[in-house]
């Protein structure tokens, strides 16, 4: 669009230059000055500065910058925008538009964050940072691995999920020529109805019209649906009885200032955007209790009765989706592992609690 105008610009100039028509206002602009507002990206890649950023970086940046509005992981804060998710929702009721689920174009994606991120203080992240913000989207939407690095060399290889499912607008060959007579009357044999707005709850479900005119409601009558059978409840496996390192413990404590934001342990804990993770350790996983918002990915592994062992946690924490597919919990992982040992111990010192 900025190109666009530019050469509306300069054709409109040419126009009056022929003419022999100046203002005498203003001066040829800069190139620092034209340079400093020629910044978006188009869909080829023209525009694109040079630099390069990874998903760890991205995270860091992330959390410091975009979660107190887009959430810890991209789920969206209060009535800020999601940033993660919506596979296969456009269908639904409910779609959500996330890059990962809807937008057909990366450049799209970089060139917003570039220009116009972090609300409130715009145009303050480098061309580095951007890439880094942008390969982290790209992680927490499954399009990458948490070792991917995005750069301008490798930008145009990406392709979006949802790209194919967009196409040019044809709407003055296929649709207009259909409305250019209109219809006043007479225009169909019969009426009836073909589609329920059922989101909106509008059309009846039954019922009709009676010789008067007035709607009769559908009966009230209908078979109630089958109650759910109630869940059987949890065996949950007995934690290893060997003692507590507290040292290995108190190292864990520390690491686990990382999880904080999403996890809570210890007395008076709550639900955040993840579990309370008291008892975890030996129990089913998908299993804790007060919290409900588990991805298909957990309820299969619970349904697997997959235990949170020493191994099955060192694993998950290593890289949760190798472990859990399809795992709304979007923290990378924890290359170290010590790091890993010892967050394990300090869970370890949590049991369940009444």
């Amino acid at each position: 669009m900025l190109k666009s105008l530019k050469l509306a610009a300069a054709i409109a100039l040419l126009g009056s230059a022929a003419l022999g028509q100046t203002y005498g206002l203003g001066r040829p602009a800069e190139a620092d000055e034209i340079a400093a507002w020629d910044i978006d990206v188009r869909p080829d890649g023209m525009g694109l500065p040079e630099g390069a950023g990874d998903v760890y970086t991205g995270e860091e940046i992330f959390i410091e910058r975009c979660a107190s509005c887009h959430g810890d992981f991209g789920e969206g804060a209060g009535r800020w925008p999601v940033l993660a998710g919506g596979a296969n929702s456009l269908t639904r009721e409910r779609p959500v538009k996330t890059i990962g689920s809807y937008w057909p174009y990366l450049s799209t994606v970089f060139d917003y964050v570039h220009r116009a991120m972090p609300f409130g203080d715009a145009q303050s992240l480098s061309a580095d940072d951007t890439y880094a913000l942008v390969a982290y989207l790209m992680y927490l939407n499954n399009m990458v691995e948490d070792d991917f690095e995005l750069s301008r060399d490798n930008f145009h290889t990406v392709e979006m999920p949802n790209a194919d499912n967009f196409y040019f607008d044809d709407r003055v060959e296929t649709e207009y020529p259909l409305f250019t007579e209109a219809c006043m009357e007479a225009c169909k044999e019969s009426v009836e109805i073909t589609a329920h707005a059922s989101v909106l709850d509008v059309t009846p479900d039954g019922g009709g019209v009676s010789e008067d005119g007035t709607v009769v409601p559908a009966a009230e009558t209908a078979a109630a649906p089958e109650a759910a059978p109630e869940p059987e409840a949890e065996e949950v496996a007995e934690p290893e009885s060997a003692p507590i390192d507290a040292e290995l413990a108190a190292a864990g404590e520390k690491v686990f200032r990382k999880c904080q934001s999403c996890h809570q342990v210890g007395e008076g804990a709550s639900t955040r955007t993840g579990p309370i993770l008291n008892g975890v350790f030996g129990a089913v996983a998908g299993s804790q209790p007060d919290f409900s918002n588990y991805s298909s990915g957990m309820e299969t592994a619970h349904n697997d009765g997959l235990i949170w062992d020493a191994a099955n946690l060192d694993a998950f924490l290593t890289r949760p989706r190798d472990v859990i597919s399809g795992t709304r919990m979007s923290f990378a992982g924890l290359r170290s592992e010590e790091d890993r040992a010892a967050v394990i111990e300090y869970l370890r010192s949590f049991p369940a609690t009444e």
